[in-house]
């Protein structure tokens, strides 16, 4: 559905054949997945299955019709070893030999029955032998859809940040906005508020800074949280600030998977000049021991990323 478009002229001068006609298959993918969001109340693709995936959460009924779309075609490019999948307990070898991709077909699933947002997350990797890679800053591409008022794709290649959206006539994505920068700072953040009974006291001096009455610091922040990463993301890429999960007294490696959302994004990220991290150390340079590994994640524009670690960290000390 891409070729021809903005998308893979942009890729063509600077990627090689391979992996444009990859990115030309999620893409593709992404494009029937949101057909199946706009039409889900319809067909009944609403709720759960029923089933639990390896991470022992409840699957939606849009997971599963979601993995199956980036299968057949991840499977149908022929440029893919592994598939490596939220929604799958191992990684599903699939014969290619150029890039192992890595995707969470459906981010923000509780959305999916309140007509919120939500978005398909992937990263692309150099062939593996077991679909487990090295450190993410060796990441080909990556990127999200987010299945919004517009449906929006932001990707990079390793050569900047850039914004495309569905043309829901032409049925393409269209490049709307290239080289995109994040602010160096913000004046918002997202996180999930009801677990702070169980932050930690570095976690909750952070939250304190950002929420402290000090106009002379621009404070306080304004919270902004959906329930979805992408959809919490995609306004911090945008407007700056910074969006967290951190680690927990119930989630002690925290909550997101390290390999398809927490790399694809942190090279985002990085890309637009802002900065991820675990609050200990960069999220491109850590090294996976398995393929759902959980990690903390703090993201967004870099002015709060560093002070999220030097709270952590303990460089700072509570306000």
């Amino acid at each position: 559905m891409v070729s021809g478009t903005a998308l893979a002229a942009a890729l063509c001068d600077e990627v090689e054949p391979d992996l444009v006609g990859l990115l030309d298959a999620v893409a593709a993918a992404t494009e029937r997945i949101e057909a199946l969001v706009r039409r889900a109340p319809l067909t009944h693709l609403v709720g759960l299955t029923g089933g639990t995936n390896v991470q022992g959460e409840d699957v939606h009924k849009l997971d599963a019709a979601a993995n199956q779309v980036f299968v057949d075609a991840v499977r149908a490019s022929g440029r893919v070893g592994h598939l490596v999948s939220e929604e799958l307990d191992e990684p599903l070898r699939l014969g290619g030999d150029s890039f192992d991709l890595y995707v969470d077909p459906v981010d923000g699933s509780s959305n999916t029955d309140v007509n919120g947002s939500i978005a398909s997350i992937f990263s692309v990797r150099r062939a593996t032998r077991d679909g487990l890679p090295g450190p993410a800053d060796r990441q080909r591409a990556g990127g999200y859809v987010i299945y919004g008022p517009a449906t929006a794709m932001m990707i990079t290649w390793g050569a900047g940040l850039h914004e495309f959206v569905l043309d829901p006539e032409s049925r393409r994505f269209v490049l709307t906005r290239a080289g995109l920068r994040l602010p160096a700072r913000g004046r918002t953040y997202a996180v999930n508020s009801g677990r702070q009974a169980y932050w930690p006291p570095d976690v909750r001096a952070f939250f304190d800074d950002l929420n402290a009455d000090d106009p002379a610091r621009d404070r306080p922040y304004s919270l902004r949280y959906s329930g979805s990463l992408t959809a919490d993301l995609h306004r911090i890429l945008l407007e700056g600030g910074i969006y967290c999960y951190p680690a927990d007294d119930r989630a002690k490696d925290g909550k997101l998977r390290l390999l398809y959302e927490a790399c694809p994004l942190a090279l985002l990220a990085e890309q637009g000049g802002g900065a991820a991290s675990s609050g200990r150390e960069r999220i491109l340079d850590i090294l996976p021991r398995s393929i759902h590994q959980r990690v903390p994640l703090f993201i967004g524009s870099a002015t709060e990323v560093a002070l999220a670690e030097d709270y952590i960290q303990h460089r700072r000390a509570a306000p």
